[in-house]
């Protein structure tokens, strides 16, 4: 084990922007994360697989198509499947302020709405998830 954080960066669904997510990775990669971007169009099933081949203490989920309920709900599903529950997934995207509270007591642990800055999302992960690394 390096000692070192090590995140899945994922854009699940149909959504093509992922300028976010790739600005995203950089700035976990640059802070001394390690980070694999699975690209474009994952399904949660892909996505929860890449976390599982890769060890990933972290599952960051970016979603600006308005599928996030069912996108999350998916792949913290399949991750209790799997038994892979202590991966924190958090996430970034257009999320409408109604839908947090369901989506933190699904077991999403962050989303971070647009204007979030690198420097949030990189303490934050590095402070909640380097806990447990």
């Amino acid at each position: 084990m390096s000692g070192r954080i090590r995140v899945v960066v994922a854009k699940p669904g149909l959504d093509g922007h992922d300028r976010g997510a790739k600005v995203v990775a950089r700035a976990l990669r640059d802070a001394g994360m390690e980070v694999v971007y699975t690209g474009l169009h994952q399904t949660p099933e892909q996505v929860v697989e890449t976390a599982l081949q890769e060890d990933a203490d972290a599952v960051g989920l970016s979603v600006l198509s308005g599928a996030h309920m069912t996108l999350f709900a998916r792949v913290i599903e399949l991750l209790k499947e799997k038994g892979a529950e202590d991966v924190v997934v958090f996430g970034g995207g257009i999320v409408p302020e109604e839908d947090m509270p369901k989506l933190t007591e699904m077991g999403v642990a962050k989303i971070f709405t647009p204007g979030a800055t690198t420097t949030e999302i990189v303490d934050w992960v590095t402070e909640h998830v380097g806990q447990s690394v």
